[in-house]
């Protein structure tokens, strides 16, 4: 399968590295398109058998599988210069550009497509991606599953439900990535190091992670794990609680979600 990526930004360039890693899909195979030299030098320093061009329509036209990772607000001039045929998939990390509006650009009413939704971890072959899928058989959905499984873990949605779990994945990191930085600050206060302090409670979010994934337990669970009757934990727990932790959350994916 040849792979067309347009755009090698951080969304694009992370797809082109993920793949050339991955074993589904050779990295000779893949040829990815930007409008500086720049960042194509700099994919090209890592994985030197990737193809890259100034052309989108030229990265295009030879692709089984093209990957639109541009702004939201370039994909239709993109698509309309590219001229996609029908047997091309197509494959949009665009937020917010529905299949309607994809097909619309596209000029193909009935054209295989996808929508992704990665997160920043894709750099590390970390991301939770988010896909769903229009005009695909189950053979090519798996397909799409097989290859960002490769790139973390990946989840097919009905398009109704992307904006929810993009609240989740996408914009949830971040969300994370804001506790990691308070936790820090609050070991700073106590008088932990920096460095130390990074390191310690980056390693238990991961730990914290890896309970849900790998034993497919409830975090109530697991916290009831931790909190002794009249122990330290439940003390902070309750604090949090007190404090509106919970709430604060899920109105920040709510948030998003708007």
């Amino acid at each position: 399968m040849k792979v067309a990526i347009i755009g090698a930004g951080n969304m694009g360039g992370a797809i082109a590295k993920g793949l050339a890693q991955g074993s589904i899909i050779a990295a000779k195979d893949i040829c990815v398109s930007n409008p500086s030299q720049g960042k194509l030098d700099a994919l090209k320093a890592s994985f030197p058998e990737l193809n890259t061009t100034h052309d989108n329509r030229l990265a295009a036209q030879e692709a089984d599988m093209v990957i639109v990772a541009v702004k939201p607000w370039f994909v239709e001039g993109v698509l309309k210069e590219m001229q996609l045929r029908k047997d091309q998939l197509l494959v949009s990390v665009a937020a917010g550009i529905s299949f309607e509006q994809l097909s619309a650009f596209a000029g193909c009413d009935d054209m295989t497509m996808f929508r992704l939704i990665p997160n920043t971890a894709i750099s590390l072959l970390q991301s939770t991606t988010i896909i769903a899928s229009c005009h695909a058989s189950q053979e090519q959905e798996q397909l799409m599953l097989n290859i960002f499984n490769e790139m973390g873990l990946s989840v097919l949605v009905p398009e109704d439900k992307m904006a929810a779990c993009t609240s989740l994945t996408s914009c949830g990191i971040a969300y994370v990535l804001k506790y990691i930085q308070a936790a820090i600050q609050a070991g700073i206060e106590l008088g932990v190091r920096p460095k130390d302090a990074s390191q310690m409670v980056a390693q238990s979010v991961k730990g914290a992670a890896e309970l849900i994934l790998q034993n497919g337990s409830h975090p109530a669970s697991e916290i009831e794990k931790v909190c002794t009757p009249g122990g330290l934990t439940i003390k902070g727990i309750n604090q949090l609680e007190h404090d509106g932790f919970t709430s604060a959350i899920i109105h920040a994916m709510k948030a998003s979600m708007k």
